[in-house]
């Protein structure tokens, strides 16, 4: 499981920002999706990453931020489609991570891979018929 490729786990096509979104509508959009990662994309090729703790340390600083370009991370760990999922799982243990952009040589984003998608997978092959919570392991 952890030597297979992180494209068979990854979310194609996920949610993603752009430099220029304004920072409240951010704010309510993930609010409203549960989300607490996004990838921001310009012109296809990942820019960074916006997290909520990016939100919340804007929120405390007293700045005047208004788009997205002002406070995500502008270098963010990235995985290719072809980097294992033991990597991913590596890199979340780190404590620092739970949604990894994956992207291709050309730095266009090609899905990202969470914390979750790893462990729903570990636990699929393990227990291939879960007795709790199948409709959300079985998704």
């Amino acid at each position: 499981m952890m030597n297979e490729q992180v494209r068979k786990i990854m979310t194609t096509n996920p949610k993603v920002a752009s430099p220029e979104q304004k920072i409240d509508d951010i704010v309510q959009y993930m609010e409203q999706n549960q989300i607490n990662q996004m990838p921001v994309v310009d012109a296809g090729k990942l820019v960074g990453m916006i997290t909520t703790h990016d939100l919340w340390k804007n929120s405390r600083s007293g700045k005047d931020c208004k788009n997205i370009s002002e406070i995500m991370s502008t270098n963010p760990i990235r995985l290719t489609p072809l980097d294992k999922v033991g990597t991913a799982a590596e890199l979340f243990m780190d404590k620092r991570f739970k949604t990894l952009p994956v992207v291709n040589l050309r730095n266009e984003l090609k899905g990202v891979v969470t914390s979750f998608d790893v462990l729903k997978q570990v636990l699929k092959e393990e227990y291939p018929t879960p007795i709790l919570y199948s409709d959300v392991i079985n998704a």
